[in-house]
Protein backbone atom coordinates (compact mmCIF):
# COMPACT_ATOMS: atom_id res chain seq x y z
CA UNK A 1 0.00 0.00 0.00
CA UNK A 2 2.84 2.38 0.84
CA UNK A 3 4.49 1.61 -2.49
CA UNK A 4 1.26 2.47 -4.34
CA UNK A 5 1.17 5.83 -2.57
CA UNK A 6 4.72 6.52 -3.70
CA UNK A 7 3.80 5.61 -7.27
CA UNK A 8 0.85 8.02 -7.13
CA UNK A 9 3.03 10.77 -5.71
CA UNK A 10 5.62 10.11 -8.40
CA UNK A 11 2.94 10.39 -11.09
CA UNK A 12 1.85 13.73 -9.68
CA UNK A 13 5.42 15.05 -9.59
CA UNK A 14 6.03 13.90 -13.15
CA UNK A 15 2.84 15.53 -14.40
CA UNK A 16 3.91 18.80 -12.80
CA UNK A 17 7.38 18.53 -14.33
CA UNK A 18 5.86 17.78 -17.74
CA UNK A 19 4.34 21.22 -18.01
CA UNK A 20 1.26 21.30 -15.81
CA UNK A 21 1.56 24.63 -14.09
CA UNK A 22 -0.23 25.42 -10.82
CA UNK A 23 -2.26 28.04 -12.71
CA UNK A 24 -3.75 25.36 -14.98
CA UNK A 25 -7.30 24.70 -13.87
CA UNK A 26 -8.56 21.35 -15.07
CA UNK A 27 -12.09 20.00 -14.80
CA UNK A 28 -11.32 17.67 -11.87
CA UNK A 29 -9.75 18.27 -8.48
CA UNK A 30 -7.82 15.90 -6.22
CA UNK A 31 -9.32 16.42 -2.77
CA UNK A 32 -8.26 15.19 0.64
CA UNK A 33 -6.73 16.21 3.94
CA UNK A 34 -3.53 17.53 2.41
CA UNK A 35 -5.23 19.25 -0.54
CA UNK A 36 -8.12 21.08 1.12
CA UNK A 37 -10.95 22.46 -0.98
CA UNK A 38 -11.27 22.66 -3.90
CA UNK A 39 -7.95 20.80 -3.98
CA UNK A 40 -5.39 20.19 -6.71
CA UNK A 41 -7.43 21.07 -9.81
CA UNK A 42 -4.85 20.22 -12.47
CA UNK A 43 -6.63 17.21 -14.00
CA UNK A 44 -8.41 17.38 -17.34
CA UNK A 45 -10.00 13.95 -17.04
CA UNK A 46 -11.55 12.03 -14.18
CA UNK A 47 -9.30 9.07 -15.00
CA UNK A 48 -6.15 11.20 -14.55
CA UNK A 49 -7.37 12.35 -11.17
CA UNK A 50 -8.39 8.85 -10.03
CA UNK A 51 -5.03 7.47 -11.15
CA UNK A 52 -3.23 9.95 -8.92
CA UNK A 53 -5.65 9.38 -6.03
CA UNK A 54 -5.27 5.61 -6.26
CA UNK A 55 -3.81 4.13 -3.11
CA UNK A 56 -4.27 7.33 -1.11
CA UNK A 57 -7.05 8.70 1.06
CA UNK A 58 -7.76 11.39 -1.54
CA UNK A 59 -10.76 11.49 -3.87
CA UNK A 60 -11.70 13.36 -7.02
CA UNK A 61 -14.42 15.89 -7.60
CA UNK A 62 -15.51 18.32 -10.28
CA UNK A 63 -13.73 21.65 -10.23
CA UNK A 64 -16.22 24.21 -8.84
CA UNK A 65 -15.27 26.56 -11.68
CA UNK A 66 -16.83 24.06 -14.12
CA UNK A 67 -19.64 22.66 -12.00
CA UNK A 68 -22.34 25.10 -13.01
CA UNK A 69 -21.29 26.07 -16.52
CA UNK A 70 -23.87 25.67 -19.22
CA UNK A 71 -22.99 23.43 -22.10
CA UNK A 72 -22.77 25.35 -25.34
CA UNK A 73 -24.05 23.53 -28.40
CA UNK A 74 -22.49 24.34 -31.73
Amino acid sequence: MHRLGLVSLSALVLSCAAGTSPAHAGRYCLQGDQWGYPGNCSFDTYEQCRGTASGTRASCGINPKYAHRKKVSH
